[in-house]
């Protein structure tokens, strides 16, 4: 539901008090999704840069590798950024398929200063829509070799993947505007990736808001939730489950 207006205000007393976190020396990674560019990310880096933070907001060529080849190449870019910013602490928000590479990420290397991480409607248990269209001419092209490894089947990336090891919110949505996807998804989903398959063991929060798949990361309500998840450790909105890790 979205937050009402005693909700959201105190959210943003929230956000106020715990702004000297914010104007630390921590510098936020910013990963896009799939067939996505780093401008769909461009008010959440504005919002964050207007909370205190610095902010590597990382362009990707998401279609034209592997989930294996690219989760090294993006996160070291972000983390060279972050450096020549002189940032003392790593956060990372992702939107999508960000989130696997993150998880990718992290299953074979740490990131000593790593502070938090949001993901955006992560396929964390993949989805059944690559499944269904993998084969359809053009998903491939389309997608590249990274979306055809978001699915539940033998190849699914994220379903190799174990628990997470690192303190993580989570942000699903569940409005869809595309009611051919959403059928191959078990409701409620937001298009793409339903409510349930963004769960990952390890979690530390989670929170369910009224987003779609393609939206979810320019979300007023969704952009205040990563803000308070950086600098308190929880979501702030109604329904959120906080403290499971």
């Amino acid at each position: 539901m979205t937050a009402s207006i005693p909700q959201r205000l105190c959210l943003s007393v929230l956000l106020v008090m715990t702004a000297s976190s914010a104007l630390a020396d921590e510098c936020v990674i910013l990963l896009h999704g799939l067939a996505r560019t780093a401008e769909s990310l461009g008010k959440m880096e504005s919002a964050l840069i207007a909370a205190g933070y610095r902010v590597a907001n990382i362009d990707y060529p998401s279609r034209e590798a592997t989930i294996e080849l690219l989760a090294p190449t993006v996160l070291e870019q972000g983390l060279s950024e972050c450096r020549e910013r002189g940032a003392d602490q790593v956060s990372v928000v992702t939107h999508s398929m960000g989130g696997i590479l993150v998880r990718y990420y992290l299953q074979e290397k740490t990131i000593a200063n790593l502070h938090r991480v949001v993901m955006l409607a992560p396929p964390n248990q993949g989805s059944a829509v690559v499944d269904a269209f993998r084969h359809v001419p053009g998903y491939a092209w389309l997608n590249g070799p990274a979306g055809l490894q978001l699915g539940t089947d033998d190849d699914s990336v994220p379903l190799a993947l174990g628990p997470v090891g690192f303190e993580l919110g989570i942000i699903a949505g569940n409005r869809t505007i595309n009611p051919i996807l959403s059928q191959f998804l078990d409701n409620p989903d937001d298009g793409k990736v339903s409510v349930a398959s963004t769960r990952v063991e390890g979690m530390c929060a989670f929170i369910e808001l009224p987003a779609t798949h393609a939206m979810i990361m320019r979300n007023d309500t969704v952009i205040d939730e990563v803000l308070a998840y950086l600098a308190s450790g929880i979501f702030a909105g109604a329904g959120a489950e906080n403290g499971l890790c």
